[in-house]
């Protein structure tokens, strides 16, 4: 028996002394990665309040601006409370290939020293719960101006539990499409093909603003929307940086490939709208600049900088093009571009990402493909990823909307209530006394 201990003894002692082996027992925490992270998390919430909030109540007429402020504060608390309580553990705990267990509702395994990674775990969950907040408040810019506040929320939070934790969870939680190696690295699935294909659905449904396409809506405030515009733009580079999960290299790269994308963007729309139209206008370079964010976003990881120079101005001319389909040949009133510029970005993007993300392209050179891929193979693993989205963010979308649509008595305002403005009809208060 003295023997047998006194072996024990000495095994764990030379199993100590192995790296290697203490390593895998425990990983610590590491304070570098841990600061980062709170910026990031500060960062992207930076981006929906204030940044998405001022930039989407620039762009819609003065008698509503204060319903699509409220719209978005209103979201983050909603989402961050359904984070704690279902879509956490939905998109992030161990279940199948589909969906995430139950075993983190409310955060039950969540202590002060537990860990994911090398990071808290307390910090993991809250830096997802902001991009939890964003995607469901990017939808806004697609119905504005004409749904009912009540309506507004209940989608909201549907949606985030029903379309958004699955799809995290396929993408990033251990689910099937990451199994295949879909490359996304800050949501060009997870968050700019679900907000983009939503706000394409939630317009097609709700049907367009009274006066729609012959009525001019100017946006009633540009200093607004480009002040956002400019909190969107910084607030990024926490949104990709950050999703490196670390203080490192992947993340110094992100930072300036998103860097580059925006640039391009804004710079490729202001000159192609000059040349179209004869004029360059500040929202067009400011959508731009938006095109070129989210189209970065799924490869921001990935690539390099000279991939990001050719996302940036794809985005800037395919997104152009996308917003004139939209509007003037198909004449759906998404009002503020969120499908043109969100959703057909996360499309591109999603896509690039498998070409740039090679090692073999000279000058273009990325990170290297997922494991054992090739171009082509990975392109398909994008595809596959671009096509399940968009067709389960659909149909999932348009059932909501009729669910919803019979809890409230119908989606939209009355038509005197539109022409009144949301800002009295749904609060009873102006965005402006002057």
């Amino acid at each position: 028996m003295l023997r047998n201990r006194w072996v024990e003894k000495m095994l764990s002692i030379l199993l100590l002394l192995i790296p290697g082996v203490a390593l895998a027992e425990e990983v610590p925490l590491n304070g570098a990665n841990t600061a980062w992270i709170l910026t990031s998390t500060a960062l992207v919430l930076f981006m929906s309040l204030p940044g998405l909030a001022l930039f989407y109540g620039g762009l819609v007429r003065s008698k509503n601006v204060l319903s699509i402020l409220m719209q978005c504060f209103a979201i983050a608390g909603i989402a961050s409370i359904l984070w704690l309580l279902l879509g956490y553990t939905m998109a992030f705990s161990e279940g199948n290939s589909w969906v995430g267990g139950f075993s983190n509702l409310l955060f039950a395994s969540i202590q002060e020293e537990t860990l994911s990674g090398d990071l808290p775990e307390s910090l993991f969950a809250t830096f997802q719960m902001t991009f939890a907040i964003i995607t469901p408040a990017l939808i806004v810019g697609a119905f504005a101006e004409r749904m009912k506040f009540s309506a507004v929320l209940l989608f909201s939070a549907i949606w985030l539990i029903v379309v958004y934790a699955p799809v995290t969870h396929w993408v990033w939680g251990g689910g099937w499409l990451g199994e295949m190696g879909l490359l996304d690295f800050a949501g060009g699935t997870v968050v700019h093909i679900t907000a983009g294909v939503a706000a394409l659905v939630a317009a097609l449904v709700l049907g367009p603003r009274k006066g729609f396409p012959t009525t001019a809506m100017p946006p009633h405030n540009m200093t607004m929307t480009v002040t956002g515009a400019g909190m969107l733009w910084v607030g990024w580079l926490g949104f990709n940086g950050g999703s490196a999960l670390a203080a490192n290299g992947d993340a110094a790269m992100a930072i300036l490939v998103t860097h580059i994308s925006a640039s391009a963007g804004a710079i490729t729309w202001m000159f192609y709208e000059w040349k179209k139209f004869g004029m360059p206008t500040a929202l067009g370079t400011v959508t731009g600049m938006v095109a070129g964010l989210g189209t970065i976003t799924p490869a921001s990881g990935f690539v390099g900088p000279a991939g990001a120079l050719v996302i940036g101005v794809v985005a800037g001319v395919v997104c152009f093009n996308a917003v004139q389909l939209v509007k003037r040949v198909w004449k759906i009133d998404d009002s503020l571009d969120v499908f043109p510029v969100h959703g057909v970005g996360g499309i591109i993007g999603t896509l690039m990402a498998g070409l740039f993300a090679s090692d073999q392209l000279g000058i273009f050179s990325g990170q290297g493909l997922a494991e054992g891929m090739t171009i082509p193979a990975q392109l398909w693993v994008q595809f596959v990823g671009v096509i399940a989205t968009g067709i389960y963010t659909a149909i999932a979308t348009w059932l909501i909307l009729k669910v919803v649509s019979m809890m409230v008595g119908g989606l939209r305002v009355s038509s005197d209530e539109e022409t009144e403005g949301l800002d009295i009809v749904s609060h009873e208060e102006r965005g402006y006394d002057l």
